[in-house]
């Protein structure tokens, strides 16, 4: 189906009999899973421009950049989610489809449980409906379950120490509370969500980190010896002199086992979350090398928007329609996702190259 499709959607003028509505005609945009990176965030964009906008889609080739293409659960959880906020038209919503059609209808806020019911990524999913419940009518409470922490996907802590400060500050009022951590392959993870709506999203602007006023590493286990959690923390207090002060290990309750070092640097304009997760065969040594090595380069690249955040920001500065930030070079995931919203939004996103491997994104 090409860019032609169309689909019927009602309309009513207030007082007419019925009899007397009307079928306009609304153009259905084509979105081809393929593009790009070619993986779920093609579907979750496309899912959150809709629901923002109105604009019904239809998408082909469901990540087909992927080892097992279609929708998987936490793919499928998405288009749940999108479907009751909005009571949207839908076709081909199953496990395994690769190509899905979407017609929103008005969005609401209310109360709302979404469960993944594996270890896909419940963060992912509130991802997809987040945008829209941040300007609708009505405040939302939302529970979500399923991977709260994975290696795949950005975990809770990225959201509430990242992602949503950083969202808070365009208008709305986000607040997240975790009950249960969801590691992989169990999953089970539970986290409850509070959103107060803005109106309009205010624009933000990010060019600066400042100084970095604290660093804090936790090392956290679950059903795991706790000295996996002493020998990540001294791996990490050696790479990046923490300090003691700013050290913490964690045995914390899950359905299945799981590991993860979470580093959080805080700085004057910003806070960048990283991570490592623990893995069979993998020394906790060596988990902790790597997320200080991603971290120092973090550091020393002096730019305040790391690559993963940077993907987040996109939609929200889209809808506000102005500012940016500037980061390092733009990952696949990033010009993907730029040219997703280029299909239903009419805003442009300028990159340019201000340094060597530093660029700054904004809207135009």
């Amino acid at each position: 189906m090409n860019a032609q499709t169309c689909c019927m959607v009602l309309d009513s003028e207030e007082g007419e009999n019925c009899s007397k509505r009307e079928f306009r005609r609304i153009q259905m945009i084509a979105i081809d899973g393929s593009m790009g990176e070619g993986g779920g965030q093609v579907l979750r964009s496309s899912l959150s421009l809709s629901l923002v906008t109105g604009k019904p889609f239809r998408i082909e080739n469901i990540r087909a950049g992927r080892k097992k293409p279609g929708l998987l659960r936490q793919h499928l959880t998405a288009v749940t989610a999108a479907k009751e906020i909005s009571s949207a038209s839908i076709q081909g919503d199953e496990i395994g489809s690769t190509t899905l059609s979407f017609e929103p209808g008005s969005v609401k806020g209310g109360e709302y449980n979404f469960a993944v019911g594996t270890a896909g990524s419940a963060t992912l999913v509130l991802q997809t409906i987040l945008p829209a419940l941040l300007i609708a009518k009505e405040e939302s409470n939302l529970t979500l379950e399923g991977g709260t922490h994975n290696p795949w996907a950005p975990p809770f802590d990225f959201l509430e120490k990242s992602f949503l400060p950083l969202i808070n500050g365009m208008g709305p009022e986000i607040k997240v509370s975790l009950e249960r951590y969801g590691f992989y392959p169990a999953g089970g993870g539970r986290f409850n969500v509070e959103v107060k709506p803005t109106r309009k999203l205010k624009p933000i602007q990010l060019k600066e980190r400042g100084n970095v006023k604290y660093k804090k590493a936790r090392a956290i286990v679950a059903s795991l010896p706790e000295n996996i959690c002493h020998r990540e923390l001294k791996v990490i207090d050696e790479k990046l002199q923490v300090g003691q002060e700013g050290l913490c290990s964690e045995q914390v309750d899950s359905p299945g086992p799981g590991n993860v070092v979470i580093v959080e640097i805080n700085c004057d304009n910003i806070t960048e979350i990283f991570t490592g997760f623990g893995m069979h065969g993998v020394s906790a040594e060596a988990v902790a090398k790597d997320t200080a090595k991603d971290i120092r380069r973090y550091l020393a690249s002096e730019v305040p928007v790391g690559p993963h955040l940077a993907d987040q920001l996109l939609i929200p500065l889209a809808m506000a329609g102005g500012d940016g930030f500037v980061t390092s070079r733009p990952s696949r995931h990033t010009n993907t996702n730029i040219e997703v919203i280029g299909k239903f939004l009419d805003v442009n996103f300028e990159t340019e190259e201000i340094g060597e491997d530093i660029y700054e994104i904004r809207v135009a």
